[in-house]
C-alpha cells in the first residue's frame, strides 16, 4: 500500500546512546486534549519516547520533554493549550534542557503555527498530525544542537506500522483501524487537520490484537473517525473487505471478549453490520449513533446526509434486530440558524430513543470550517439555556433507564479498583454502565456474573455471584 510505512525507530535510537554516551537522563511529560484518537496517538508517542531512553513523569516541572497533543474541534482546547503553555515560560528560562513541543489536530493549522512563532517562540517542536514518524528526528536535532522546527508542512501522512505503544490499562485496549474522514460536516475541521480517509490493512490490525490477546488483552475499542466506512478505499485483492469483514476476523482472536468501535456514522451503518451485531456476542450493546442534531434542517445546513426521519429509522431498526441495544451519542446545540422549533426536534429524538450517554455540547465556531461563516449565529446564553435543558431531559431519561438494570446479571470484566472508591471494584455492562462492587484484587482481569442492585444515577451498584 502506497500509505504504508514501518515505522523507523533508529533516531529514537539516536537518542538513547546519546543519553547514555553524555550522562543525561530524560524524563518526559504528555498531556493529551481531545478525543479517543488521540489518547491512542499519545500512547505511541510514549512509546517511541521510551524507546529513546526516556522515563514519564506525572510532574511537569520534572520533565525535560514536555509534548501537547492537541485537538482541534473546539475552540476552548486552544484557550487551553496557550494557557498551559504560557505557564512554561519561566520553566523554559530556568531549565535550558527543557524542551516543549506540540503535535496533533491544532498544530496543523496554519494560524496556529503563526501564532507559535510570534507569541510563543521559546516552543522548540511543533509538528502537525503528518508527522508523527519525523517527531524522533526533529527532538534528535533538538536535544543535540538546539535545532527548532515550527511547521506543518512536513511529514507524509503515511499509516505507520510497528509503533512502539504504551497502554495504560492491562486488559483494556484501542487499535485504530482507520484515519482521516471524508464527510466534511460543516461544523468539523477533522478532514483538513486529519486528511482523507486511509483504511490500514487488515493483517496489520489483527497482528496488533492477537499481540493484546496474547499479553492478556480482553477487550478491544476500535477506532476511527469513521469505523463504518472502513475499507472502502481498498481495491484489488481487497475490493470487498469491509467493516464487518474486520470484525468477524477480530472475533475469531482467542481472548478477546468485548469489541467496541467509535465512532460509526448513521449514513454507513449498512444492514450488514447490524445484522452481523445481532449475532456477534463479542459485540458491545452500547452503539454510538452520532445525532448532532434532530431537526431535519440543521442536519443539512450541517451536511449530515441524513434527515431527523432517517435517523429514527436507522435507530428502531436497530432496536427491532439487536436483542439489548443501547445507545450513545454527540449532540450539538446552538448550531447557526437553530431555532427553538429545531432544537424541540433535537428532544424529541432523545425522547423517542432514550440514549443512555450523551456527550453533549454548545457549537463552538472552528475556523476554516463553512460553519465559521454561516450567518444567524445564536448567542451564547441561548446555547447555555438550551445545553441545561438537554441536560435536564437526559438525566430523566437516565435514572429511568438504569432503574430497568436493577435485578439483572451482567458478565462484567473486572477492570480494577474504583477511582472515586478505592475499597471497591469496577467494571462496565454490555451496553457500557459503570458498576462499582465488592471483590478481591485476584478477581481484576476475570469477566464474572455480577447483579445490579442499585441505582446511583452516574453508575449502577452490583453483588458478585460465586
Amino acid at each position: 500500500m502506497k500509505y504504508r510505512k514501518i515505522y523507523d525507530l533508529s533516531y529514537a535510537n539516536k537518542i538513547k546512546e546519546y543519553s547514555i554516551k553524555n550522562n543525561r537522563t530524560f524524563t518526559y511529560y504528555i498531556e493529551t486534549m481531545g478525543c479517543a484518537l488521540n489518547e491512542n496517538d499519545s500512547m505511541k508517542y510514549m512509546g517511541i519516547l521510551e524507546q529513546a531512553g526516556m522515563t514519564r513523569t506525572s510532574i511537569i516541572d520534572n520533565a525535560n520533554v514536555i509534548v501537547f497533543n492537541t485537538c482541534a474541534v473546539r475552540e476552548n482546547a486552544e484557550d487551553k493549550l496557550f494557557g498551559r503553555i504560557g505557564m512554561l515560560k519561566k520553566q523554559k528560562k530556568t531549565s535550558k534542557e527543557c524542551i516543549i513541543c506540540v503535535v496533533g489536530c491544532m498544530s496543523e493549522q496554519n494560524h496556529v503555527i503563526d501564532k507559535i512563532k510570534k507569541s510563543y517562540p521559546f516552543i522548540d517542536i511543533a509538528l502537525g498530525t503528518k508527522a508523527m514518524d519525523i517527531f524522533t528526528e526533529k527532538l534528535y536535532k533538538c536535544i543535540t544542537d538546539r535545532v527548532k522546527t515550527r511547521d506543518n508542512t512536513i511529514g507524509e501522512g503515511l499509516l505507520l506500522e510497528e509503533v512502539p505503544i504504551v497502554y495504560q490499562d492491562k486488559y483494556r485496549a484501542s487499535v485504530s483501524i482507520i484515519y482521516g474522514c471524508n464527510n466534511f460536516c460543516s461544523y468539523c475541521i477533522v478532514p483538513y487537520v486529519r486528511g482523507r480517509e486511509r483504511s490500514r490493512m487488515p493483517e496489520d490490525i489483527i497482528k496488533d490484537i492477537e499481540k493484546l490477546a496474547k499479553d492478556g488483552y480482553k477487550e478491544i475499542t476500535l477506532l476511527g473517525q469513521n469505523v463504518n466506512s472502513y475499507g472502502n478505499d481498498f481495491s484489488d485483492e481487497y475490493l470487498n473487505y469491509n467493516f464487518v469483514s474486520l470484525l468477524k476476523d477480530i472475533s475469531k482472536i482467542d481472548g478477546i471478549d468485548i469489541i467496541k468501535f467509535v465512532s460509526p456514522h448513521p449514513k454507513d451503518f449498512s444492514d450488514e453490520l447490524i445484522e452481523h451485531i445481532a449475532v456477534n456476542n463479542k459485540i458491545s450493546r452500547l452503539i454510538h449513533l452520532p445525532l448532532q442534531s434532530g431537526s431535519t434542517k440543521i442536519l443539512s445546513a450541517m451536511n449530515r446526509k441524513y434527515t431527523k426521519e432517517q435517523y429514527l429509522a436507522l435507530a428502531i431498526k436497530m432496536k427491532e434486530k439487536i436483542k439489548d441495544i443501547a445507545f450513545s451519542t454527540d449532540i450539538i446545540v446552538g448550531f447557526p440558524g437553530e431555532s427553538e422549533k429545531d432544537f424541540e426536534d433535537t428532544l424529541d429524538v432523545v425522547r423517542t430513543i432514550g440514549f443512555d450517554m450523551i456527550y453533549m455540547f454548545c457549537y463552538s465556531i472552528r475556523r476554516g470550517t463553512r460553519a465559521e461563516k454561516m450567518p444567524n449565529q445564536i448567542e451564547e446564553s441561548i446555547k447555555v439555556n438550551r445545553l441545561e435543558t438537554l441536560k435536564k431531559v437526559y438525566e430523566e431519561i437516565l435514572n429511568s433507564k438504569n432503574d430497568e438494570k436493577i435485578g439483572t446479571v451482567e458478565n462484567i470484566l473486572v477492570e480494577g479498583k474504583s477511582k472515586n472508591n478505592d475499597l471497591k471494584y469496577t467494571g462496565r455492562t454490555k451496553d457500557n454502565k459503570v458498576v462499582i462492587f465488592d471483590a478481591f484484587k485476584e478477581d481484576v482481569g476475570k469477566i464474572l456474573k455480577i447483579k445490579i442492585v442499585e441505582n446511583n444515577k452516574w453508575y449502577l451498584t452490583g453483588e458478585i455471584q460465586r
